[in-house]
Formats: C-alpha cells, sequence, structure tokens
C-alpha cells in the first residue's frame, strides 16, 4: 500500500490527524485538503514540515505555530 498517515507537528509533539492518505493537494492561503482511501477528507491550514514515504508519515506544521 501507498498511503501514509499525517501528522501535526505542535511544538515538537506529533499529533496524528489522518490515516491511510493517499491524495493530499494544495489549496489555496496555505491550506491543504487530503483525503483517505477510505473516502473521508480533511482540510488543514499549515506548512510541510517533512515526509518520510518509507514509514508512510507526513507532517505538517499549524499555520502560526
Amino acid at each position: 500500500m501507498c498511503e501514509a498517515n499525517v501528522y501535526l507537528d505542535r511544538n515538537g509533539s506529533e499529533e496524528m490527524i489522518l490515516e491511510s492518505v493517499d491524495v493530499i493537494e494544495p489549496q489555496e492561503d496555505n491550506t491543504f485538503r487530503m483525503v483517505t482511501i477510505f473516502g473521508e477528507q480533511k482540510i488543514i491550514r499549515g506548512r510541510l514540515k517533512g515526509m518520510n514515504l518509507v514509514d508512510h508519515k507526513i507532517v505538517f506544521i499549524p499555520e502560526g505555530d
């Protein structure tokens, strides 16, 4: 499988916000639309901190942090 889990890094503490994400689309104003393999969708505002696709992990920093 090629999906990843998405986390928010809040002051060094990573909180998983969505599992099994297979689509991430950048939107306007530093937002990202994410869709899981089950069709669940979420939009977050922030910036990309890093990706480790071997570990299936994508980390964002929320806007303002």
